[in-house]
């Protein structure tokens, strides 16, 4: 394996992903339960975006940051499609209904559909060892959400669809994002996504505001996706995927359900045993094993 920038953006994916991993447990402290509604889950998508894009509105001008040239507002779209509205409002619906541990496990899928989505975007040839890592990280994930089916909170639950959805939506867009970061600056990428969206989603954050009052709690779990998970993790995520590979650093993500356990004990009061240990262990391994295994890349033909 080589080191250097590999090395580096292995290290802030993982930094990126450590962010991003407090999402679920924060999302679920801010929209409730359906017993007890916080924040709308329409709102928290929308509110999160539009927090975020007067942020990265405030950084571009203080960078003097150039305009995206027309080439880049088509990849800029499908960006902001797949992880300014697509992932935060299908999980935003989702949390509602399940669980923080349950919701980390079945994001874990993402690490394999982003890794597909960017071998086909980038037009890369990741080696039989690496998918095989991939794939077996990926079932380890899904054999621990199986195994713990009959566990309260835990069992397969309609609004995995939504969650399913939202992993599709943000594979799209970490590749599309991740190809513009080779380009441009990872920072201004998202920054440019979110201010892409900011006619629809500061409107519709009106529309959705919530009638009655919310615990502070809620509103402090609100400041944190609005700020480290739309905004801030980024700016890792995306440089550690166009230093170290998509395809490559996107299998970082296989930790993040488990570091979203971590998390969801002090923050929701759920629990974690040694057979969730057992299973990041494991799956960590794969990551490091995976790292190790080469992804070709077809050189460009001569002009």
């Amino acid at each position: 394996m080589s080191g250097g920038p590999q090395s580096r953006g292995l290290a802030l994916g993982l930094l990126g992903v450590t962010i991003f991993a407090l999402t679920l447990p924060m999302t679920r402290l801010a929209v409730g339960t359906p017993e007890a509604p916080h924040l709308p889950a329409a709102f928290l998508a929308f509110g999160r975006a539009a927090v975020a894009a007067v942020l990265a509105a405030a950084f571009l001008l203080a960078v003097r940051a150039p305009w995206p040239r027309r080439s880049d507002l088509l990849p800029l779209a499908v960006t902001s499609a797949g992880v300014v509205f697509g992932f935060p409002l299908f999980t935003s619906m989702a949390m509602r209904h399940v669980q923080a541990v349950h919701a980390s496990v079945v994001i874990g899928t993402l690490p394999l559909a982003t890794a597909l989505v960017a071998a086909w975007l980038h037009r890369q040839r990741p080696s039989a060892g690496f998918w095989g890592c991939a794939v077996l990280g990926c079932a380890m994930v899904v054999a621990f959400s199986l195994s713990r089916a009959g566990a309260p909170g835990l069992e397969l639950h309609p609004a995995d669809l939504l969650l399913l959805a939202g992993v599709g939506c943000a594979a799209v867009g970490y590749a599309w994002g991740a190809r513009l970061s080779q380009r441009m600056p990872a920072e201004h990428v998202i920054c440019w996504a979110l201010l892409l969206a900011l006619p629809l989603t500061l409107p519709a954050s009106w529309w959705t505001r919530p009638a009655a009052s919310v615990p502070a709690a809620a509103w402090w779990a609100f400041a944190y996706v609005a700020v480290f998970s739309m905004w801030l993790g980024f700016f890792a995520w995306y440089r550690g995927l166009a230093l170290g590979g998509t395809v490559r650093v996107s299998q970082v993500q296989l930790l993040q359900p488990f570091l979203g356990m971590l998390f969801a004990v002090p923050l929701l009061g759920e629990t974690l045993d040694a057979r969730s240990v057992g299973f990041a262990v494991a799956v960590m391994a794969t990551v490091l094993v995976g790292r190790t295994m080469p992804v070709r890349t077809p050189r460009p033909a001569n002009p």
